[in-house]
């Protein structure tokens, strides 16, 4: 977040202060930091450089169509698990040819979607998949390209159970012991069964853990291609990290590339095309969110700061136990990078609990974390927020979502608007109006 910075004590996100963009857009507010998206996708592209590989953001970390067209000027392609979300990539311009749409739950009509506008391949998750995506593709009279999600039961012990996929205990992939069968030519008469496809978990803090899988895979790859078979795609997935507090012992991204491009670096000389599927790594620290203190109370250990930005808003803390850095936007001591500033000589901090105004026990955002002493209208950053953050919101509560800003140098712009109660209200208006005319007998 090298664009997250503090100057003379307020914070500024780029060219802009994040005081002036909560007065303009309202509280809480998710904002992002244009050139931090296009930082990462250069950071990205440098570190895989040497397997060329097609970049496929992962839109489900973050859908909002500016940032989505921002990642496709970059060179980014979409990787996408919905239909919803194939449509969010095509409005944002990404070319059909650069889509991979992955996902287990794939109905018929996302399936028929997917193969009108010509994507570039399905990640397969079952055999009963790869047969619907076969009977579709004939009744349109098109063919698909398939990569087969293969499951290798590989996992990385420091990545969270609740996002580690690549072991056997998850609904996700194909078995590796099962995949080959599917692979034999002639097998489907309406698909290129061409690719394979591994994602392992977000975030794999590890490079081995993706060794692991390649290696897997090439065997086989060597199998399938020992038949007869032909394998022109290889896709690894995503879920390189994000560093999400100062100090975390993880390898930089460019080490990580390295060592992954190397193990790859076989496969791309056969001429196979490499993807990725990157998301946490490209947005998670270009945005931050901001939301102000309604309340500070005293509870029986420490004081409770109850902010008007819940789990509704930023579900990461209570479901994953996810820590994010946060820090008041003013603050007089503080100068520099966001993630040194509760790092400061002689900072006074106390212990406060940080919540949200959701009626449940697990509306958290941090228990006795060591902050300045806040008072009601403190606006408070919570900074690492741009994966996971807005694209997980709800309406819980019935509390409207929060708007979108995009910041780009001294610019600054909403690019989604706040919610309104009305906006929530408004497809069941139909429904309740239906009801009084059948309790008024007409």
């Amino acid at each position: 977040m090298d664009h997250f910075i503090y100057r003379s004590g307020a914070l500024h996100i780029e060219g802009v202060n994040a005081h002036r963009i909560v007065e303009r857009f309202g509280s809480p507010v998710y904002v992002y930091s244009a050139q931090t998206l296009r930082h990462h996708v250069a950071a990205l592209q440098h570190a895989f450089a040497p397997v060329a590989p097609l970049i496929c953001y992962s839109v489900k970390s973050c859908s909002n169509l500016s940032v989505l067209q921002l990642l496709v000027r970059q060179g980014c392609g979409m990787d996408v698990v919905s239909g919803g979300e194939l449509q969010r990539a095509l409005a944002a311009g990404a070319r059909p040819e650069t889509i991979v749409f992955a996902g287990v739950g794939k109905s018929a009509d996302e399936i028929r979607l997917a193969l009108e506008h010509g994507i570039f391949m399905f990640n397969a998750e079952s055999e009963a998949e790869v047969e619907r995506i076969n009977s579709v593709a004939g009744q349109l009279g098109r063919r698909a390209r398939i990569a087969l999600r293969i499951n290798p039961d590989v996992a990385d012990a420091a990545t969270p159970d609740k996002t580690a996929t690549g072991g056997r205990h998850t609904k996700f992939g194909i078995p590796l012991t099962r995949a080959l069968p599917l692979y034999r030519p002639g097998r489907y008469s309406h698909l290129d069964v061409c690719g394979v496809h591994i994602h392992l978990g977000s975030p794999i803090p590890d490079a081995a853990t993706y060794v692991a899988g390649i290696a897997a895979i090439e065997r086989l790859i060597y199998q399938v291609e020992g038949e007869g078979g032909r394998i022109d795609t290889v896709n690894i997935g995503g879920g390189f990290p994000a560093s999400y507090v100062s100090g975390e012992n993880q390898l930089t991204l460019a080490e990580m590339g390295r060592v992954i491009s190397a193990k790859l670096a076989a496969l791309h000389a056969q001429g196979k095309r490499i993807v990725i599927e990157p998301g946490r790594s490209i947005s998670a620290n270009a945005g931050v969110l901001l939301a102000t203190v309604e309340y500070m109370k005293q509870g029986w250990d420490c004081g409770i700061a109850i902010l008007d930005a819940g789990m509704n808003t930023l579900l990461r803390p209570a479901m994953y136990g996810a820590r994010h850095v946060m820090w008041p936007v003013a603050d007089a001591g503080t100068h520099g990078p966001w993630h040194l500033v509760a790092e400061r000589a002689g900072a006074p901090v106390e212990a406060i609990d940080v919540a949200g105004p959701i009626c449940e026990t697990g509306d958290l955002f941090a228990q006795a974390r060591p902050l300045p002493p806040l008072a009601a209208g403190d606006v408070l950053a919570i900074f690492s927020s741009g994966a996971y953050g807005m694209s997980m919101a709800s309406q819980y509560n019935t509390r409207p979502r929060p708007a979108e800003v995009m910041v780009d140098g001294e610019v600054a712009w909403e690019i989604r608007a706040k919610e309104a109660v009305a906006d929530l209200l408004a497809l069941e208006m139909a429904g309740l109006r239906h009801a009084q005319d059948a309790g008024s007998g007409r």
